[in-house]
C-alpha cells in the first residue's frame, strides 16, 4: 500500500522504517542521471563541511567537524596577497567488496572547500593548527593593539 506516491514510481510504507520521507528525492534523483542520487550526494559534500569561526581579543578561531579524516587529508592554504585561508581535502570513497551488500549510504564524500577572507589585522605568518578527535582547529593571531598614547608629565620648575 502506498501512503506517499512519488512522481516518478510508486513509494510503500513501512511503520518500523527510521527513514524519513523526501518530497524532493524524485527531482535529486533526476538532477543526479540516476536513482542513487550519487552526483549530489557528493557534490553536496562541499557545503555540507561546516566550520565556525570565532574571534577573541588574541586570535580569529576556526572550528572545523572533520569526522574520519587524518591531517594529511586536509590541506590548509593561505592566499597571501588576498589574505584568504582556504580549507580543503577529501573524503574518499570505501573499498567495495564483490559480495558486500550495502542497506544504507549515508556519510558524505567527495572533496570540500571552504575560503574565508581574514581580515587586516591578522599575522599570517604566526597561523596554527591542529587536529584532534575528528576536529580541526586553525588559530590565526591577530596584531597586537596599538596603546593609547599616555599623557607625558611635564616637570614644573621653580
Amino acid at each position: 500500500m502506498s501512503i506517499i506516491p512519488s512522481f516518478f514510481g510508486r513509494r510503500s510504507f513501512d511503520p518500523f522504517s527510521l527513514e524519513v520521507w523526501d518530497p524532493f528525492q524524485s527531482f535529486t534523483d533526476l538532477a543526479s542521471g540516476g536513482p542513487s542520487g550519487q552526483f549530489v550526494k557528493e557534490t553536496s559534500a562541499i557545503a555540507n563541511t561546516q566550520i565556525d569561526w570565532k574571534e577573541t581579543p588574541e586570535a580569529h578561531i576556526f572550528k572545523a567537524d572533520l569526522p574520519g579524516l587524518k591531517k594529511e587529508e586536509v590541506k590548509i592554504e593561505l592566499e597571501e596577497g588576498q589574505r584568504v585561508l582556504q580549507i580543503s581535502g577529501e573524503r574518499r570513497k570505501e573499498e567495495e567488496e564483490k559480495n558486500d551488500k550495502w542497506h544504507r549510504i549515508e556519510r558524505s564524500r567527495g572533496k570540500f572547500l571552504r575560503r574565508f577572507r581574514l581580515p587586516e589585522n591578522v599575522m599570517v605568518g604566526e597561523i596554527k593548527a591542529s587536529m584532534e578527535n575528528g576536529v580541526l582547529t586553525v588559530t590565526v593571531p591577530k596584531q597586537p593593539q596599538p596603546q593609547p598614547p599616555q599623557p607625558k608629565s611635564i616637570e614644573i620648575s621653580g
